[in-house]
């Protein structure tokens, strides 16, 4: 009798609703992850602690938290976003350990920037406003990848190089590197030495504009000293 009344009920579509690829839970936590891949992917392309999976997982995180946030409350619950609220507060913990103070200058702003509005956007996945995620997720492309350039190429902020000098005669070529440095009006500090087969190389790094490491270069260059002279990006660059 009982299986008997509960086949004459009506069917329960709740089910179909929470898998729903559109407005259901999992198509929202599937938004998520991809509007988190794409930031992601900028920051895995420039080599960036917080990259694609990192992204990926911090968006969906932040939109299952969202979702359970209502869930956990109940139909009567006071206070639906309970669960949601606190998210700001554990992605400001996450943050805080990608800034770095470092030889004088402070790296990792942006990481940490990103990161908190990955999580911004994945609530907004969570509370199912799309669309907003969507511009979120484009504007912070935009400002990663264009501002950025933009940054470098009018001069605008600086970012670090690391410089290596490569010759025969250390003392000689300290000095010119010394000489180039005041001609640029830059500080020359934290410079290694080694020698590797009778080659002498002298590495130094320096944070500056795009038209301070061009002048730099080309005073480097011109002196007799110098053989050789390489620059590479630093790592620790935000």
């Amino acid at each position: 009798m009982a299986a008997m009344a509960q086949l004459a009920q009506p069917f329960d579509y709740t089910w179909l609703q929470q898998v729903g690829v559109v407005d259901g839970a999992i198509g929202r936590l599937l938004v998520a992850c991809m509007l988190g891949g794409l930031v992601g992917l900028e920051r895995e392309v420039r080599h960036k602690a917080a990259g694609l999976r990192t992204n990926m997982l911090i968006c969906m995180g932040s939109a299952f938290f969202t979702l359970l946030s209502g869930v956990l409350a109940g139909d009567g619950g006071q206070n639906r976003g309970q669960v949601a609220s606190n998210i700001v507060q554990g992605i400001g913990f996450l943050g805080a350990g990608l800034i770095l103070h470092n030889r004088s200058r402070v790296s990792g702003l942006t990481s940490a920037a990103s990161v908190w509005v990955i999580a911004s956007i994945g609530m907004a996945c969570g509370a199912g406003l799309y669309a907003a995620a969507a511009v979120a997720s484009v504007v912070v492309v935009f400002a990663l990848e264009v501002v950025g350039f933009l940054e470098h190429r009018v001069s605008l902020k600086g970012y670090p190089l690391i410089y290596e000098a490569r010759g025969r005669d250390q003392t000689l070529m300290l000095r010119s590197v010394l000489d180039a440095m005041d001609k640029t009006g830059e500080r020359l500090c934290g410079v290694e030495k080694d020698e590797i087969g009778g080659l002498q190389r002298i590495c130094f790094s320096l944070t500056s504009t795009q038209k301070k490491h061009e002048q730099l270069r080309a005073q480097l260059t011109a002196e007799p000293a110098i053989s050789q002279l390489l620059s590479f990006r630093d790592p620790e660059e935000d």
